[in-house]
């Protein structure tokens, strides 16, 4: 089959395995999430839900973290790694916000590529979370397990995978299709072990397992 049907039958089995996938990041307003998926940058999600409480009850807002001094947001947020650019990152895009955005989060996917510490990855995730816009998040489970399914070819350069899967998976499905792959990668798929075919969902799909059962 090509790789739109191949898509669309994966879409439909990880619906099914993962009904209520979604984003594992805690936050309750757009620039929360801004703050928090550049705090998870080679830190777990579950590390920054424990750490941003303490930095919300002391700067509550936009304008409170942007007039906050950068080496105060460090002391913070230093147990999720790189403390010194993230903080330097999330000080300068919330100045951002609160003067040329007017403490919004902007719903254009290029005006939040202009935020300091913003990619592609991010500005995806806030636009499908926040916005309910198309979006595909090519976080390192969507790079891992696109390839191994075969719905990609060797692809590793996540703008590149994206623009891949622009090509295949219907716009109105790419944000949860992401996030039930961090499940699937989390669970099954794993990175750091062997994937466990035996209880995957898609197994009569997958390229890797077409691929095993013939060694």
């Amino acid at each position: 089959m090509d790789k739109r049907e191949l898509a669309k039958k994966i879409i439909q089995k990880l619906k099914e395995a993962y009904p209520d996938a979604g984003c594992t990041l805690d936050y309750d307003d757009a620039w929360k999430l801004l703050v928090s998926v550049r705090l998870a940058a080679q830190c777990t999600d579950a590390r920054v839900n424990v750490i941003v409480p303490e930095l919300y009850k002391k700067f509550p807002d936009v304008n409170a973290l942007a007039a906050a001094d950068p080496g105060e947001i460090e002391e913070i947020v230093k147990p999720c790694g790189l403390g010194h650019s993230k903080a330097r990152d999330i000080s300068a895009c919330m100045k951002l916000l609160r003067d040329r955005y007017g403490g919004k989060v902007p719903d254009s996917f290029d005006e939040l590529l202009k935020l300091p510490g913003v990619g592609r990855k991010s500005a995806n995730l806030v636009m499908g979370d926040v916005f309910g816009k198309p979006a595909i998040v090519t976080d390192t489970h969507c790079i891992r397990l696109v390839n191994r399914m075969g719905l990609v070819d060797g692809i590793k350069e996540p703008k590149k995978v994206e623009m891949a899967l622009w090509k295949i998976i219907p716009p109105e499905e790419g944000n949860d299709f992401c996030h039930r792959l961090v499940e699937h990668g989390r669970d099954i798929c794993t990175a750091r072990t062997q994937p466990h075919c035996d209880r995957c969902c898609i197994r009569e799909l997958c390229a890797r397992q077409g691929i095993d059962s013939k060694k």
